[in-house]
């Protein structure tokens, strides 16, 4: 596990979020993960929903099942699933600016809490599926992560993550120069293994079911945002007042744009997408308990 010198909290985390609220909208657009370039050929967007549509795939989506999207971001992943499927999605956010947008959205079938996943108070038992594309680097105790992901699926459910995971064998200068900063900047409290990963997930009760390792399917996103930005600081004068402004406290994570390319591209860093379930037999879902409605 990668862990920075200095550590980030949660409200760490809502202010980053917050505060370049208008640079992941500007630069990346409403989904705040990576692309999936199966071809090469798609455009940033249908990368985008490609990296949904894999999660999709994993949860294996029945009617009549509610789902919790822990770290909903703006919502746009969790619209897409209710829209495409006869399922209700909870999703939990850390941000305020994130918690508006994703409300605004006309999806009556999804609600965002703003609400930290490791003291979520969801009901036990209470989603057939769940989860987290990018967000549990953000938290402060992985094994908690998972721990509540058991306790709030039902017997027999399944957990998908999506996530940035420390390379097997990364170099003591990787780890210096790209791993410990990209935490560091990108307000990640640690930075975990793919072992790291598969064995808190076991301990909280999860069988592995598969794992892909999408590095090199991920990877062109940063070179995007790196281009974007780069003409975005010449013809976007907001966006430019955001991150040379000394009052911006997460401008640092500017400085993390090429660290994140070179760090895929040697390996010290990979994407992992994750599925796991729940040990027993599934249960016939409450009616739409976890929302509410």
């Amino acid at each position: 596990m990668i862990v920075p010198k200095v550590p980030s909290t949660a409200a760490d985390v809502a202010v980053h979020y917050d505060e370049l609220d208008l640079a992941y909208r500007r630069i990346w657009g409403e989904h705040v993960h990576h692309g999936y370039w199966r071809t090469g050929r798609e455009s940033p967007a249908e990368a985008a929903d490609a990296l949904v549509a894999e999660v999709e795939a994993r949860l294996a989506l029945e009617p009549g099942q509610t789902l919790c999207d822990i770290g909903c971001g703006y919502g746009a992943t969790a619209a897409r699933i209710a829209a495409r499927h006869d399922v209700d999605i909870i999703g939990l956010t850390l941000s305020a600016a994130q918690e508006k947008i994703a409300n605004a959205r006309p999806s009556p079938r999804f609600t965002c809490l703003r609400r930290d996943w490791l003291h979520n108070d969801l009901p036990d038992a209470s989603c057939d599926r769940a989860y987290a594309i990018e967000s549990s680097e953000h938290m402060v105790d992985k094994a908690r992560f998972f721990a509540q992901a058991a306790r709030v699926l039902r017997p027999g459910g399944r957990l998908v993550v999506c996530a940035w995971l420390e390379g097997e064998g990364a170099r003591a200068w990787e780890i210096r120069h790209l791993l410990e900063p990209i935490c560091r900047e990108g307000r990640l409290p640690g930075m975990g293994s793919r072992a790291d990963y598969v064995n808190m997930a076991a301990d909280a009760g999860f069988s592995l079911r598969d794992y892909e390792d999408a590095s090199a399917r991920v990877r062109r996103t940063w070179t995007i945002c790196l281009q974007r930005f780069a003409g975005s600081m010449i013809s976007d004068p907001a966006l430019r007042r955001l991150a040379l402004s000394p009052r911006t406290q997460n401008r640092s994570f500017i400085l993390s744009l090429p660290r994140l390319i070179l760090a895929l591209r040697t390996g010290a860093m990979r994407y992992g997408i994750f599925l796991w379930e729940k040990a027993g037999p599934p249960i016939a879902p409450a009616s739409n308990a976890a929302t509410g409605r």
